[in-house]
């Protein structure tokens, strides 16, 4: 049996007193304290591991306030509090093992847009995506730009003065933040901007923290000036954190902005911004130039920076074969032609932008002339990529470089703790000969991809962190690093941060480091804020920076893992927590319950790292996990009700277990699958879910909701005999109040009333039976379809059901049915893995049968199709599974031209999560088909209707049901389906609609099966 688990709760007496406190001072945000918050937590997405003693999450400014004037009393003083954002840092700079300040939850919204002005006011926990989306309609985007930008807060960019893409135009965050609303130790309120010398002498005088502030930065602005000069490199990417350079401006103006610009929450709390943000270009232009090696890629972009593009992007072949294996590549394949004689190891992505389209153009023809003329470097050939939305295809794929990298094949992964580098531009190419001699030194392979117009590069050296020899080339590879960086004029952290690399900041800084050091103990004089990063302050004499060798490392903890176990959960265990799952969009697809909840333990890197832990902690205690599933699926049961009864009756009566809280973040997920398709190194929430369900219930009783729905497909059959008593039962008020107190479920879906034999008689559909299909000739087969039903569309939506026959019939095919046979889909989502096992085995021998015939196996439903090719694959292996395709994958090769004129007519699709996400070249072909037939199909960005299967009738799920449909479906329904033209292939996805809105939405054959009705030459 799996152990139960009693992790430590907050240990510090100085913590349980501050966090009790706060409560009694009127904070009204959240207090978290649970271990499995503090776990998700406790990582992000570089190498190290803090455990924090507990997380809040402010509610607004005040609530900040409050935290602020708390901490800074006496008995509070040996507090520490980490501001937090997005949490995609990759160098550790909100991990603590003090408090979490996440300022992300609540403090997300954008307060003002000034159109005429040019500027926008928006608290930290905005997401740059979402501030640019609300920006889009009056033309105006906010500039800097990073990989991470759909989950990355304007707080984080401001806190690590963030840039990428497109810096030597545009510039850092800092170049665009106009004022700052910092809330201070002791609960004041900075509010900065530029300030003419006047007004900065007058905050001087001030005999508050704020006055000391004002009076230690005008002493270093003044008194050391010439050690900035000499000291601050001239790059695009200058020293993050602490910006003295940029402190006193010209025309005798300061701006404290430039030191808490990059400052990693170690000064105050940002709470608001005011930022500068400017026109969108009307005009865009992508050059994709490919070449035969990545050498001949950064030393070509010396040259082509001459010709003064916004931009140029540098991506080598190790990220391009991963893209090419992703979701991503689909959008942007045609750009990236292959040629098996000449492949392409290395890419330039070059932009040229502007408003005059005219501009551009010529831009963009003499570049294309210089790399006509030019033969200094070998290339292989360019692509153009014209317009705003094919460029946002190509650099989705640069942007997902990131996590890409984290999808090796392998134990060893790309890891970051060297590769945010800067060096002056043309000094790139030399300065990256010596760092691949030095990683070649050391034997490793590695990644890279960068912006080499700004003399940054990415290189993460790969690495099996759990292997403790590889581990230790850390420290050696961070030294060399360092080094290197100052011998070529650069910084080691250009771009994302010093975080836990502060080490080598008094190197860097040399005689002005104590200047910084004045400036924390203004700030921050007892080292509460943060501390170990970027600097210390002098009025605390035993503070000390953080070295990377002394910080608990992910892969320390990982070790202890059984190998065994940790290569049979590698699709959670792998996750590196890059936070592609952490997408604002409510209209992309990734991930449904983290933009219905805003808690990330609702995320598939907070589940990852939960079953990371609870897998780790089982361990501990012996327990093979491994061992245990192998009995559960071999014996009817392993345990005796009366055991998992008194368990479950225990833990009513408070008996604290680990398990619980993984066991609440498993059940809120909606099992969609969006996670295996878009997270960059596929972590597969539903599979490890359904695991750690079935150990989970080894222990403790399952609700009776589970069995209710692990056995739908098996009884509705029976049911289905009776569907106007089951309707009628069904409909009764108190069955409903019963099922929903009881059971766990509510808005159970009424059976179809439709007579399926009628329909079979109609149109002469016959039972597949291996002996009728060898019967047919080779030319009987060719017209011949054998579908395979779905619980949901045959029983509950069966009208669907005939218009699918009733369109292949019309379409000159004959249709036969498989015998119905449950398909198992509930039992896997559920945890009844060994059920789900046997009714996988049945219906694969079942359906394999007729595939020497060459019939095609038809689906109708996406989700219960792909079970197929997906959990039934993992559980038989490829060669004993079925093909069964969908629907349009069928009509694709089946469907004829129309011969017939129509005037185009318009539809709007709104397809499943899980098809678009795991299966995305399947939707295009719905728009081919529909074009096949003289009609238009526009598909519908949107997210998850939040029906899922049964998630939305279970009752633990229905307020987050409601937000997730509200967040995307309900304003897609309302807009596009007053015409009658919306559609949806996912049966969950109509019924919630229909649940939600009250309304009918089509399936897209349904559309089809109206066109064919009317065309000549048909029944």
């Amino acid at each position: 049996m799996i152990a139960r688990l009693s992790p430590p709760d907050v240990q510090n007496v100085s913590y349980e007193g501050f966090l009790s406190r706060l409560l009694e001072e009127g904070f009204q945000g959240e207090i978290a304290r649970s271990y499995g918050d503090r776990t998700v937590l406790a990582t992000d997405n570089s190498i190290y591991q803090r455990l924090p003693q507990a997380a809040v999450f402010p509610r607004h400014a005040r609530d900040v306030e409050t935290l602020a004037r708390l901490v800074a009393r006496t008995e509070f003083r040996s507090v520490v509090l980490t501001p937090r954002g997005g949490g995609t840092g990759t160098n550790g700079q909100s991990l603590t093992e003090g408090v979490v300040v996440d300022l992300s939850r609540h403090m997300n919204s954008i307060l003002e847009i000034n159109v005429e002005e040019r500027w926008v006011r928006v608290q930290s926990g905005v997401v740059k995506d979402q501030l640019n989306a609300a920006l889009k309609p009056h033309g105006l985007f906010f500039a800097p730009e990073l990989s991470t930008s759909n989950r990355a807060t304007i707080g984080g960019m401001i806190n690590t003065d963030a840039s990428g893409q497109g810096s030597c135009t545009y510039g850092k965050t800092r170049d665009h933040v106009l004022e700052l609303s910092t809330v201070l130790l002791g609960g004041d309120r900075l509010n900065s901007s530029v300030l003419e010398r006047d007004c900065w002498w007058a905050e001087t005088g001030r005999t508050d923290r704020i006055g000391e502030v004002y009076r230690c930065a005008t002493d270093i602005a003044l008194n050391h000036a010439d050690l900035i000069q000499s000291t601050f490199p001239k790059l695009n990417r200058c020293l993050t954190g602490y910006d003295l350079a940029h402190l006193q401006e010209p025309n005798d103006r300061f701006n404290l902005n430039s030191v808490l610009c990059g400052s990693e929450g170690s000064l105050g709390f940002i709470v608001e911004a005011k930022l500068n943000v400017l026109p969108i270009p009307k005009y865009s232009i992508l050059v994709n130039v490919r070449y035969a090696g990545f050498m001949d890629a950064l030393r070509d972009a010396k040259a082509l920076m001459l010709l003064k593009p916004l931009s140029i992007e540098t991506v080598d072949s190790k990220v391009l074969m991963l893209a090419m294996k992703d979701i991503v590549w689909h959008g942007v394949a045609e750009y990236f032609p292959e040629d098996p004689d000449a492949p392409t190891l290395g890419i330039n992505l070059v932009e040229f932008s502007g408003d005059d389209e005219e501009a551009v153009q010529q831009s963009v023809h003499e570049f294309v002339l210089h790399l006509q003329r030019d033969t200094s470097v070998m290339r292989l050939g360019h692509t153009l990529a014209i317009g705003a939305d094919a460029l946002k295809r190509v650099y989705a794929m640069r942007k997902r470089a990131v996590g890409l990298l984290g999808n090796v094949k392998g134990e060893a992964r790309p890891q970051p703790f060297v590769e945010d580098t800067a060096v002056p531009p043309e000094r790139l190419a030399d300065f990256i000969l010596e760092f691949r001699a030095l990683l070649d030194s050391y034997d490793l392979e590695y990644g890279m991809f960068g912006h080499v117009d700004a003399g940054v590069l990415h290189v993460r050296p790969i690495l099996d962190m759990k292997n403790p020899l590889q581990a230790a080339l850390i420290q050696p590879i961070s030294d060399a690093v360092a080094a290197l960086t100052q011998k070529h004029g650069g910084l080691l952290w250009g771009e994302h941060g010093k975080g836990l690399r502060s080490q080598y900041v008094p190197d860097y800084f040399g005689e002005l480091y104590p200047a910084l050091q004045a400036l924390k103990a203004a700030f921050d004089p007892y080292n509460q804020l943060n501390p170990g990063k970027i600097a210390t302050p002098k009025t605390v004499p035993n503070a000390r920076l953080t070295r990377v060798d002394e910080v608990k490392l992910r892969g320390e903890l990982d070790r202890t893992i059984d190998e065994r176990v940790w290569k049979s959960y590698d699709t959670a265990l792998h996750c590196n927590g890059n936070g592609a799952c952490y997408n604002f969009d409510p209209d992309d697809a990734m991930c449904p319950s983290w933009k219905g909840t805003r808690n990330r333990v609702h995320s598939p890197k907070g589940r990852a790292s939960l079953i990371r832990e609870w897998l780790r902690l089982q361990g501990q205690q012996d327990i093979d996990v491994l061992a245990i599933s192998d009995r559960l699926r071999s014996t009817t049961n392993v345990f005796s009700i009366a055991k998992r009864t008194a368990n479950t009756v225990a833990q009513k009566l408070g008996q604290q277990d680990f398990s619980h809280e993984v066991y609440e973040a498993m059940t809120g997920c909606l099992a969609c699958k969006s996670c295996a398709g878009q997270c960059p190194v596929k972590v597969n929430v539903p599979e490890f879910r359904s695991r750690f369900l079935e150990l989970y219930h080894s222990r403790y009783l399952r609700p009776l909701k589970d069995y209710l729905i692990g056995s739908l497909e098996y009884t509705i059959p029976y049911i289905a005999r009776v569907p106007r008593l089951y309707n009628f039962i069904m409909g009764a008020r108190p069955v409903r109040v019963l099922l929903e107190h009881v059971a766990g479920m509510v808005d159970s879906p009424l059976l179809s009333l439709m007579d399926f034999n009628d329909v079979c008689r109609r149109w002469n559909v016959q039972m597949a039976t291996p002996e009728s299909i060898a019967a047919l000739g080779v030319e009987e087969r060719k017209r011949s379809v054998i579908l395979v039903q779905d619980t949901f569309t045959r029983y509950f939506e069966t009208h669907v059901l005939a218009d699918w026959i009733e369109l292949i019939s019309r379409l000159g095919f004959q249709v036969y049915i498989a015998p119905f046979s449950p398909n198992g889909k509930p039992l896997q989502v559920q945890g009844f893995l060994k059920a789900f096992e046997k009714a996988a085995h049945f219906n694969a021998k079942s359906l394999s049968k007729f595939h020497q015939y060459q019939v095609p196996l038809v689906g109708l439903d996406p989700a219960m199709t792909l079970v197929y090719r997906q959990e039934y694959a993992k559980t038989l292996g490829s060669d004993q599974t079925p093909t069964v395709l969908l629907p349009q994958e069928w009509l694709a090769d089946a469907l004829p031209s129309s011969n017939a004129i129509r005037e185009i007519d318009t539809y709007y699709f709104l397809p499943h999560c899980t098809e678009k996400t795991n299966e995305p070249g399947s939707i295009g072909l719905w728009q081919q088909i529909y074009a096949r037939m003289g009609l238009k199909l526009q598909v519908q960005a949107s997210g998850c209707c939040g029906m899922s299967g049964t998630y939305g009738h279970e009752t633990q799920n229905a307020k987050t049901s409601d937000v997730i449909y509200s967040q995307s479906w309900g304003p897609l329904v309302e807009k596009f389906n007053r015409s009658g033209r919306l559609l949806a292939d996912g049966y969950s996805c109509r019924s919630q609609v229909k649940r939600k809105d009250g309304a009918t939405i089509l399936h897209p054959l349904q559309a089809l099966l109206a066109v064919v009705r009317v065309s000549p030459g048909n029944h």
